[in-house]
């Protein structure tokens, strides 16, 4: 099958051990089903995996992708939800084994992919394989982040950091569907006036104070943008972190913790049941995937290019029609 996969990791040059070709098909696991893959999209996952961050070399050729629609071997038109793991409290990201697609098992990012066959989903009506594809990694993560974490509601402001990256714009969308007052900051100030025009938020700088302290700040970045996240929060605020790209050792002011009781939460991904509830949500409110652009399968090293240059505004999706 053609695939897209990590030959080997490079720190240095992660797009260096990337190859588009021809692998054999695995076999899936027992209670596994294949899923004729249409649509796949790209996360920050898959160049950590290049980069030996999310994948070992002794694990590959490994096929990268944590996101997939298609179809199963019955025609039905199917997403897959990465996380692989045993529920903790009903809550499969708690399970200390929990892995994704493309860490342990071969990813999407492919003609076809196995996973279990309760990780399955029907893709809502109307929408295309490219859009429910951007749903089990990035909107779900958006969504958690938002709700089971953040509490967020239609009464909260929240500061969001990041413009135009796929769970920025995707918490963006989010944020203002539910109806919360909604900053975002940028390094880019073409990213935030272009998020401010699409999604109604207000952009706003690293450093400057915001016209009212915020109930839940929204961080991937991490780095420097965390001592403003704390300064930016209301008493009793939270700040909600998932990744941290732009640094992942942070000096903090505890001071600021602990006189203003603020809660500092991780998230990552989230469960089936979160992301049903994100798809209903995005199918009643007609919210729907901002795509930046769409590669072929043969021509997915491009796709990765263009997420490695920082330069999307949205997505970008992978098609095997």
């Amino acid at each position: 099958m053609l695939a897209a996969y990590a030959h080997a990791v490079n720190p240095e040059q992660p797009l260096e051990a990337l190859t588009v070709g021809e692998l054999d098909t695995p076999q899936a696991p027992p209670q596994w089903k294949r899923v004729q893959v249409r649509a796949a999209t790209l996360n920050r996952h898959d160049l950590w995996a290049l980069q030996g961050v999310a994948l070992k070399s002794e694990q590959t050729p490994m096929v990268l992708g944590t996101d997939a629609a298609g179809l199963d071997d019955s025609g039905n038109r199917v997403l897959i939800h990465s996380v692989i793991g045993t529920p903790v409290d009903g809550d499969e990201t708690l399970d200390p084994k929990r892995t994704l697609l493309s860490e342990q098992h071969p990813g999407t990012i492919a003609e076809s992919v196995a996973a279990p066959a309760d990780n399955l989903l029907a893709v809502p009506d109307g929408w295309s394989f490219a859009e429910a594809a951007c749903l089990p990694t990035t909107y779900l993560t958006a969504w958690r982040m938002l709700t089971t974490r953040g509490n967020v509601t239609a009464d909260s402001a929240v500061l969001v950091h990041g413009a135009g990256g796929g769970v920025s714009t995707a918490t963006l969308q989010l944020a203002r569907a539910l109806g919360a007052r909604v900053y975002v900051t940028s390094r880019s100030s073409e990213r935030a006036e272009r998020a401010a025009e699409a999604f109604g938020v207000v952009p706003a700088k690293v450093g400057e104070r915001l016209p009212e302290r915020v109930d839940t700040v929204i961080d991937s970045v991490g780095g420097s943008t965390v001592g403003y996240s704390l300064k930016s929060l209301r008493p009793g605020g939270r700040l909600v972190t998932c990744g941290a790209t732009a640094g992942w050792n942070v000096e903090l002011d505890m001071r600021q913790v602990f006189f203003r009781q603020l809660q500092i939460l991780g998230s990552t991904m989230g469960t089936m049941e979160e992301l049903r509830e994100v798809m209903s949500f995005c199918s009643t409110r007609e919210v729907r995937p901002v795509i930046d652009a769409s590669y072929p399968l043969p021509e997915a090293a491009k796709g990765f290019e263009r997420l490695s240059s920082t330069q999307a505004f949205g997505k970008i999706a992978i098609l095997n029609d």
